[in-house]
């Protein structure tokens, strides 16, 4: 499998995205910004299906609108979770744009599927150079910021009170979750951004004991997953995408099983804040 060349930069690629989207999953989730996450993704599609339709590399178009669409995202600060209402509109208008943009250039309608479901194995030498270099700043950047984000995530008045601004954490916060969305497109796609981003953090969440180790779990499962579905894909001929979806999901159920687990992130199930050690 590894002989080829198209094989190495897949597993090479998929390892740089899931690195970048267990960690930054990981607070996504703890959070309870999924939804905004997932919606930051269709926006990239409109981002993307314009800068095809300027004759400008897509991935560019996505990560120019995921940036100014995180940039609003974030000056909401923390108004933003339970802005399901706004921020589901904001998904549906930016598909429309998407599929407005396609309609007046069909001939990029191959392309647009691999924006949709993605294509790990279509990934060049050239993106893998641009999303290492990204996947670097990203978690540099959240490496940079992760005790304030915890802090202002875990107990915001508090935070508040201590001098942390929330607002500018939140952009800074969401500008990282901008970047890592446009990675881990390349791999799973603007539909099923979910299955990189979203289901190893919430199994991690469930499953370690403080931020350290969920961290680690995260981004443990994610680089699992991924192979495992480049993999698959190669011996079954079946979509990688459809393999990681699919690991990713199973991990997530089988993480419900652990009911120690399952009793510390009850909370979180009930829209309150999760409950995490910061070891």
């Amino acid at each position: 499998m590894l002989e080829y060349d198209f094989m190495q930069t897949a597993f090479a690629a998929g390892t740089v995205v899931a690195i970048v989207s267990g960690a930054v999953g990981y607070f996504l989730v703890l959070r309870n910004l999924t939804f905004a996450g997932h919606a930051l993704s269709h926006v990239g599609f409109a981002g993307a299906t314009g800068a095809l339709l300027l004759g400008v590399p897509p991935f560019w178009g996505l990560l120019i609108f995921t940036l100014v669409a995180s940039t609003g995202m974030g000056l909401l600060g923390e108004r933003l979770r339970g802005r399901d209402v706004a921020v589901g509109v904001i998904l549906s208008l930016s598909l429309g744009l998407g599929v407005l943009f396609l309609s007046l250039y069909t001939s990029y309608a191959t392309q647009a599927t691999a924006l949709l479901f993605g294509n790990v194995l279509g990934v060049s030498r050239g993106s893998l150079a641009s999303l290492a270099l990204l996947g670097v700043v990203s978690l540099a950047a959240l490496t940079v910021i992760s005790r304030p984000l915890l802090f202002a995530t875990l107990d915001p008045e508090l935070a508040e009170a201590k001098g942390v601004s929330l607002r500018l954490v939140s952009v800074l916060f969401l500008l990282i979750v901008g970047v890592a969305v446009a990675e881990a497109v390349q791999i799973v796609g603007i539909l099923l951004v979910f299955a990189l981003m979203v289901g190893p953090a919430a199994a991690a969440l469930r499953l370690a004991p403080g931020l350290k180790t969920g961290v680690l779990l995260s981004i443990l499962l994610a680089v699992t997953e991924t192979w495992a579905g480049i993999a698959l894909s190669f011996y079954t001929d079946w979509p990688p995408t459809f393999w990681i979806t699919l690991l990713g999901s199973g991990v997530y159920l089988l993480s419900l099983l652990a009911p120690r687990a399952a009793r510390r992130a009850a909370p979180a199930e009930h829209g309150h804040a999760h409950t995490v050690d910061a070891d």
